[in-house]
């Protein structure tokens, strides 16, 4: 897996992007391990480990890795550097890639009847910009930074919180922006403690359910699309 040198997942918890500020990271029994350099990337895999790299770009890796199978797991919405050509098999997830342009196959990414479901010729459902609802709460559960900042939690993933109850805040300079959660429930995501934000960057996900293992637990999202890149690599066969 290929990563930024500063992460923006929200759901650390189940994310092997937290092993490159950990050095190494188990999420539900897989281990992944932080690699220095592509040289490390196959003494991990033989470890049985998920080999995690700063990288960008695929590019930056150099022709040192062969590349047999590349995912674009980005949900940029839109194509940015992945092409057709990157490898035998490119699978994208989520709207903005069509198959057999961009990429061999997409992913069905919005929740529905169609999640996970593998396309190989057109385009996954269009970007709907509004979060799947849990019970009955969409929007209002992801939480954006109001300001270009650096943010600081008061609260911790898994901990239980109120609605209207101070959670963080984001410094700039002198000024200072609070976080607050939007209702009782759980914080299930946050951004790196610490990290720097853009103003509408996603840094937060409050679970309206009062489920204390939901936040260390792979979503039934994340599982229905990772069964649909398996199911694309199988199709596809050895290469």
């Amino acid at each position: 897996m290929t990563e930024l040198a500063s992460p923006l997942t929200i759901r650390r918890t189940v994310a092997v992007s937290s092993a490159v500020t950990e050095s190494g990271f188990s999420v539900e029994g897989m281990r992944a391990e932080l690699a220095a350099s592509p040289n490390d990337v196959h003494h991990i895999h033989e470890r049985g480990s998920v080999p995690v790299i700063v990288a960008p770009m695929l590019a930056d890796l150099g022709s040192s890795i062969d590349f047999g199978t590349v995912v674009d797991a980005r949900l940029a919405k839109r194509p940015l550097d992945t092409s057709i050509n990157d490898a035998d098999l490119v699978v994208a997830l989520g709207p903005g890639f069509i198959a057999g342009r961009d990429c061999h196959a997409v992913v069905e990414t919005n929740r529905g009847h169609r999640l996970g479901r593998v396309i190989w010729e057109g385009a996954a459902e269009p970007d709907t910009g509004t979060p799947g609802l849990i019970e009955g709460r969409g929007a209002e559960r992801v939480l954006r930074a109001p300001i270009d900042g650096v943010i600081q939690w008061s609260a911790g993933i898994g901990e239980r919180v109120s609605g209207g109850s101070t959670i963080g805040r984001i410094v700039q300079h002198d000024l200072t922006e609070t976080i607050r959660a939007p209702f009782d429930g759980v914080l299930r995501g946050a951004i790196l403690d610490r990290s720097p934000v853009r103003s509408g960057t996603k840094i937060a996900d409050v679970d309206p359910r009062i489920d204390d293992r939901a936040w260390r637990e792979i979503s039934d999202k994340a599982l229905a699309v990772g069964g649909g890149v398996v199911e694309a690599v199988a199709a596809r066969g050895p290469m």
